[in-house]
């Protein structure tokens, strides 16, 4: 119903998606950290269970070593034949082991348990806070994204960012926790093989900076273009009647390929970068294993240390590569979540509507009284599209809008409703302007029947009783009465109970356009828009239609959008508009007689029936 074109400055990218700026990793980040921070006690349980469960679990391989020493000795013992091995001891030492094991265990697993807590508490919040953003966004944001543009920061990136707090933050906690350990275990044992295992760790930091670097803008294009691609479908999906009737099939799939392209590149290049991280710590931690065993090898000659020593050690190692190697991995899965936390946190700080009044008004009885002074508007600052409209409204009047397409019909409707604010001059509703109200105050007072009709999935008794939730079923059926609809629902398998599907398809567009009207006469509001409500229907239905509208908007302001000038002959007044003005009105009859622009109009109409 928008009676403009789009003509932001927006830069375009391949497939004809907008392009993204540059985005901060650490800023990201940082916002990210300071948003789960309402979970902070829960984040701190988290950590001392990682901690503790990494007390348990380092500890095992050195107190295992004693059970190996003793092993070994006893075997000298044995041969030489001065002893044997101390099975008891050996058998003390596994059983403590076990316990630390499984007592280690279980404290990660209740981290674990804490984490996903955290992780689900907060995609949960994510959402509502999406959801009520929504609600509070001005229309113009919706007017110049692709709806799955929009959906697809509610889903995806939200279900992207979810997954990986769930498996990357309690490791990224866990394996530090972990290596810290390690190390302090290693140095109790041999300070000189743990230096030789060290040397390593600035080799694999180093060789995974360089990757995460050259990965990191792959991972935010490809969540960017992942948006992209979910617009694209939902457009050609919700638009595959028109697609087909102009035979667009080959440009749809060719712009879809183009943005698919994009989209495959990025994830390939992005996984293949990441992909390396693991061989190259694998050959890295190798080296170290080699370092390990030679110097091991020779302090154990030199007695300076127990082979049990030695298998302790070399656990050691591998506990403190595997962590290393887990927080290699874990990064990609970072830079893949703060891709998607930057989008999510940019739709959050987009600009919103002002919901609320300093001092608002606040009225029990609304008469209707609508006063346009002296208004001036434009979507653009350099366009304006109503240029210093006035005209006064007395309750109860019938007030028409025809004029040709892009006159402005539809703008002064949504400038009504505060969809958009005025540039210069107000609106006022019973004498007061409609910027001193609050905007939810405000729009219960209109009733609104859009010439693009909008149903949900539900029952048609639900769908009609949107209009006032607390409406009986009674007054439900009544309202469809008055709407001529009541006959054609009680046809229907279900009657009032049959459920509509997500498009309201399994209804014909002119049946979907009366339970719309159906749902404007529930509502029963002091203030009605009619934006070309019978333009779907029928040259019958419009008769019983036109009947329904005549008795609904008797003692109500009715602003009433009209291309068929038939329906309007008995308007109050009849407003004129052309490119932005009005320039002529009166009642049907007086502007007949003038010959003017509606004339010639109304005339032009029958001369195309003819």
């Amino acid at each position: 119903m928008a009676e403009r074109k789009n003509n932001g400055g927006a830069m375009r990218g391949p497939g004809g998606m907008p392009k993204e700026k540059p985005k901060n990793f650490r800023a990201s980040m940082g916002r990210l950290l300071s948003y789960m921070g309402r979970y902070k006690f829960t984040l701190a349980a988290v950590v001392i269970f990682a901690a503790a469960g990494t007390v348990f679990s380092v500890v095992g391989p050195k107190v295992m070593a004693k059970a190996t020493n003793a092993l070994a000795d006893g075997l000298m013992m044995k041969i030489g034949g001065t002893g044997g091995i101390n099975f008891e001891y050996i058998g003390k030492i596994l059983i403590i082991t076990l316990i630390l094991y499984l007592t280690g265990s279980l404290i990660q697993f209740v981290q674990g348990w804490l984490m996903t807590g955290v992780t689900r508490k907060l995609t949960i919040s994510l959402r509502r806070d999406i959801t009520d953003k929504i609600n509070r966004m001005p229309m113009k944001y919706f007017e110049e994204r692709p709806y799955g543009e929009v959906l697809s920061r509610i889903t995806n990136d939200i279900d992207t960012l979810g997954m990986g707090l769930n498996q990357s933050i309690a490791q990224v906690i866990s394996n530090v926790c972990t290596i810290v350990g390690v190390v302090i275990m290693m140095l109790t044992i041999s300070p000189l093989m743990t230096l030789i295992a060290l040397v390593m760790i600035p080799l694999s930091i180093v060789l995974v900076a360089i990757l995460v670097k050259g990965s990191q803008k792959y991972y935010r294009m490809q969540q960017d273009y992942l948006g992209h691609i979910n617009g694209e479908v939902e457009e050609n999906y919700s638009g595959q009647l028109v697609i087909k009737a102009f035979g667009r099939e080959k440009e749809v799939t060719d712009q879809f390929d183009e943005t698919n392209r994009v989209l495959f590149t990025s994830a390939w290049k992005s996984q293949f970068l990441s992909g390396l991280m693991q061989p190259l710590m694998v050959f890295v931690s190798n080296l170290g294993y080699a370092g390990v065993a030679i110097s091991g090898g020779y302090l154990a000659i030199k007695n300076v240390i127990g082979i049990g020593d030695i298998q302790a050690f070399i656990q050691y190692v591998k506990n403190l590569t595997m962590p290393i190697q887990q927080l290699a991995n874990i990064i990609t899965m970072l830079q893949s979540m703060t891709a998607a936390s930057e989008r999510v946190f940019e739709f959050l700080d987009e600009d919103e509507e002002e919901q609320t009044a300093e001092n608002p008004v606040m009225l029990n009885d609304v008469r209707g009284d609508v006063e346009f002074d002296h208004v001036s508007f434009g979507y653009n600052p350099d366009q304006t599209v109503i240029h210093d409209f006035s005209i006064d409204v007395r309750s109860g009047q019938k007030i028409a809008i025809v004029g040709p397409t892009g006159a402005g019909k539809t703008t002064i409707v949504k400038l009504l409703m505060r969809f958009y604010d005025v540039d210069s001059g107000c609106i006022k509703l019973d004498g007061h302007d409609i910027r001193d109200f609050n905007r939810s105050d405000l729009r219960a007072n209109f009733g609104m029947v859009l010439q693009d009709t909008w149903l949900f999935k539900g029952t048609i008794m639900e769908n009609i009783r949107y209009g006032r939730l607390d409406a009986t079923d009674e007054e439900v059926v009544e309202a469809a009465k008055a709407a001529y609809v009541d006959h054609f629902i009680r046809t229907l398998p279900g009657g009032y109970s049959m459920e509509l599907n997500e498009e309201a398809s399994n209804i014909s567009q002119g049946q979907k356009q009366l339970l719309t009207i159906a749902r404007a006469i529930l509502a029963d509001n002091r203030v009605l828009i009619l934006d070309e409500a019978t333009s779907s229907v029928d040259t019958r239905t419009e008769e019983l239609i036109q009947k329904a509208m005549d008795r609904l908007m008797e003692g109500r302001t009715s602003f009433v959008i009209a291309h068929r000038l038939s329906t309007i002959r008995n308007a109050d007044k009849i407003l004129v508009m052309n490119e932005g003005d009005i320039i002529e009105q009166g009642t049907h009859d007086e502007l007949l007689a003038e010959g003017g622009f509606y004339a010639d109009l109304y005339n032009s109409q029958f001369e195309e029936v003819e």
